[in-house]
């Protein structure tokens, strides 16, 4: 995909408010921001034909989340969903559906004004733990997570984070880093994962498809 920046994930609003005592969500450690060691015995999945994702799971941290496809906006950045949804991730839609080859992009708020958002935790999320996307075709695709990292808005690495992939690659991201009440959250956390096995045919959902609004 070209190279973008990612908007703000919201402010902070329900912090300023005095939310949870003030305290922002959790951060990466050094230690998860290491890259695990890529091997070569075969535990990357072959990619998968193109799919639209229709929800998110990471259970470790119990997200669980329908997925609406986000654009650019006027000045080139990510956009993502509408700050109000607060339980909704958004993906990339011009570039990689997750599964394919190369790398895909979900984002979603980490709060909103009432509380807590959909990628609230995400800076908890360890290496090695799963996310699996459902997708259009009836598959789910489990990526492991390699890194979880944070880098302040002002380096932001577009390239490292949307750069081309030679495997089924994910990144999953949302505001973090240190909390300004004039400026808000000053960085964004970035989880990188890569396609480990082949997805499996499951049911239909009994939960209602998500409309956006």
């Amino acid at each position: 995909m070209g190279m973008v920046t990612v908007l703000s994930l919201t402010t902070g609003a329900w912090l300023l408010a005095g939310g949870a005592a003030g305290h922002p969500p959790p951060q990466p450690s050094p230690e998860q921001a290491s890259p695990a060691p890529r091997t070569g015995d075969g535990a990357d999945a072959p990619p998968l034909p193109p799919s639209p994702p229709t929800r998110i799971r990471i259970p470790s941290i119990d997200v669980d989340a329908p997925l609406t496809g986000v654009g650019l906006s006027r000045n080139g950045s990510l956009d993502v969903p509408p700050p109000q949804e607060k339980n909704l991730a958004g993906w990339y839609a011009a570039g990689t559906s997750p599964g394919e080859r190369g790398t895909a992009v979900v984002a979603g708020h980490v709060d909103n004004a009432e509380g807590p958002a959909v990628f609230y935790a995400l800076g908890a999320l360890r290496r090695g733990r799963t996310v699996e996307i459902e997708r259009r075709d009836g598959s789910v695709a489990v990526f492991a997570v390699d890194a979880v990292r944070m880098y302040p808005a002002r380096d932001f690495p577009d390239e490292k984070v949307y750069g081309p992939a030679d495997r089924a690659e994910l990144r999953v991201i949302t505001c973090g880093g240190p909390f300004s009440p004039r400026t808000g959250y000053e960085g964004n956390v970035v989880v990188f994962a890569h396609l480990i096995k082949r997805p499996t045919v499951h049911r239909p959902s009994s939960r209602p498809a998500h409309t956006p609004h």
